[in-house]
């Protein structure tokens, strides 16, 4: 095994501009928010993210003018409310947005987990989105060979780039992600480059010890970037809980339309 310890800077440059990247976490979550400081401050532009239910993250990279088509189920901040410079971004048509569906942004990351080119759906057909995603070629409607039914395959999704935060990894890249894992396995696995960012170093023999705990193991992981407090002001649980007040705040630079000076502030604090 080769070590793949690195700092933020060197793992930032495995992603190009223009890239179709995805990152760990729901809303408020354990999003690898350092990272996406780092993607402001290395300038990065022309990217597609794409996630199932994503929030702050997706909000400061559009914000911050990163980003330039997005795809998600829903980008919002729950009980604070929806995504507002998102939102902002779409209805300008200052970026591009496709719109789909958990179960679908989930089993498309799943097919692309086990190296096919599509899952099969059901409770999605006689949607509008079907339409939308047909004349795209991320879905298509098919006849059930075995009941004749109408089924929808969605195509995999295979990202450049996945950026998973999680609460131990070693250095040669045996990750372990602590409560949900929503879709980050399947994230992590799809993936073509693989960076880990974690809140704690571990020895390997933490792994040996507790197999059960190596969520994803180093044969898919490019890099490892040590960055306690990563997910920050999301939620990494068993370690520290959202900051409400926080994201209370960001959403208040937003509605005063100072949002460029939080992300300058939050971009300083790393």
């Amino acid at each position: 095994m080769r070590e793949k310890l690195v700092d933020v800077k060197e793992a930032v440059n495995l992603v190009p501009d223009g890239c179709l990247i995805t990152v760990s976490g729901v809303s408020r979550v354990r999003k690898p928010m350092a990272f996406v400081a780092e993607l402001r401050k290395s300038k990065k532009s022309g990217l597609f993210i794409v996630d199932r239910e994503p929030g702050m993250d997706f909000d400061m990279l559009v914000a911050a003018g990163c980003v330039k088509k997005v795809r998600f189920a829903m980008v919002a901040f729950e009980l604070f409310g929806l995504a507002p410079n998102v939102r902002k971004a779409v209805e300008n048509g200052t970026i591009e947005c496709i719109e789909d569906t958990c179960g679908a942004i989930a089993n498309a990351f799943r097919a692309g987990t086990m190296g096919i080119s599509f899952v099969p759906v059901k409770g999605v057909i006689n949607t509008d989105l079907v339409d939308l995603h047909t004349k795209i070629g991320n879905w298509k409607v098919v006849d059930d060979p075995f009941t004749g039914e109408k089924v929808l395959l969605v195509k995999a999704l295979n990202p450049d780039v996945a950026v998973i935060h999680v609460q131990k990894a070693d250095k040669y890249g045996n990750a372990s992600i602590e409560g949900s894992r929503f879709e980050d396995v399947y994230k992590a696995k799809s993936a073509k480059t693989l960076i880990i960012t974690t809140e704690e170093i571990v020895p390997t023999d933490y792994f040996k010890e507790n197999p059960d705990k190596n969520t994803i193991p180093y044969f898919y992981v490019d890099a490892v970037v040590h960055i306690p407090k990563g997910a920050y002001p999301t939620a990494c649980p068993n370690y520290y809980p959202p900051d409400y007040d926080e994201i209370r705040r960001y959403l208040q630079f937003c509605r005063e339309g100072k949002v460029g000076e939080y992300i300058e502030e939050f971009v300083g604090r790393w």
